[in-house]
């Protein structure tokens, strides 16, 4: 009978380390983002209104660490907080640069188009800090952009997400500061409500790929960045480290660095002939 009660409690002592160990093994792959969390109501944020949330904590460790092989980093779709996520606002600061910060809604392109005719003479540069949002909304301000000629930038520390890259690879001049992050990933059409026509959500996506493909050509910048985006699920992002975002031209102009005058100014990278991103401002 001792012999048994034993044995019994040698098992249940074995199996509470391997839980423990278990336990622990599981917090490591957490922290060190191997473990994505599926999100059930996550759905992709480059089309529909409901947006991927910022979590810098998570999103650090795995810009910093490739977890797949052939040097890609992915992270999980970050949830929109605060100002990121609110509908994306406009303010014109010293030096021409209009921030633009928030999520890509729908119709906002509108909004950016008033506030770009407005203060046309005096913006420069636009300032982006935006989780993504909407991809048409996004090609349209990326369009008028270019059409007006204005720079892009991503300040240090700060974000360009999703659809928010499109708006950035409209300018004549790109830069990116110290461990700004610009990633991507898959586009996706939503579903129609029960009340609508049924649609055919993949011709849409697919429709939406054609468009963003002929956009990114038109301005400039490699279409491997579409092929990274469309290799990565659309609830997680690859992030592009510093020397991708040069060599796939996202980025055309150093890091932005504060003058005398206090207001930043940039010295333009070597760029390919034809490549209009050369062009400063």
């Amino acid at each position: 009978m001792e012999h048994a009660e034993e044995m019994v409690l040698r098992w249940i002592f074995r199996s509470a380390v391997l839980v423990a160990i278990a336990a622990l093994a599981f917090d490591l792959a957490s922290l060190n983002g191997w473990i994505i969390y599926p999100d059930p109501a996550a759905v992709p944020a480059e089309i529909r209104e409901d947006l991927p949330a910022l979590n810098l904590p998570r999103l650090v460790p795995s810009i910093l660490a490739p977890l797949l092989p052939g040097d890609k980093r992915l992270a999980p779709l970050p949830q929109p907080e605060g100002t990121l996520a609110q509908p994306m606002t406009f303010e014109l600061v010293g030096g021409g640069r209009l921030m633009a910060t928030g999520t890509i809604t729908p119709g906002i392109s509108k909004n950016f188009a008033t506030e770009a005719e407005r203060h046309s003479e005096y913006i420069r540069t636009v300032v982006l800090n935006s989780p993504g949002g909407s991809v048409t909304d996004a090609l349209a301000m990326g369009r008028l952009i270019r059409e007006k000629r204005f720079a892009t930038e991503v300040e240090a520390g700060k974000y360009c997400m999703s659809s928010c890259p499109l708006v950035f690879a409209g300018g004549v001049d790109r830069r990116v500061g110290d461990k700004a992050a610009i990633g991507v990933h898959q586009v996706a059409a939503i579903r129609s409500a029960a009340n609508d026509p049924p649609r055919d959500e993949m011709s849409i996506a697919q429709n939406i790929s054609a468009r963003c493909q002929h956009y990114l050509a038109d301005m400039g910048v490699s279409l491997q960045v579409w092929v990274h985006a469309m290799e990565t699920p659309h609830d997680k992002l690859v992030v592009f480290n510093p020397e991708e975002l040069k060599s796939l031209n996202i980025v055309t102009a150093a890091a932005a660095a504060p003058t005398a005058a206090g207001h930043p100014t940039a010295k333009t990278l070597p760029g390919r002939p034809g490549d209009a991103g050369t062009i400063t401002r």
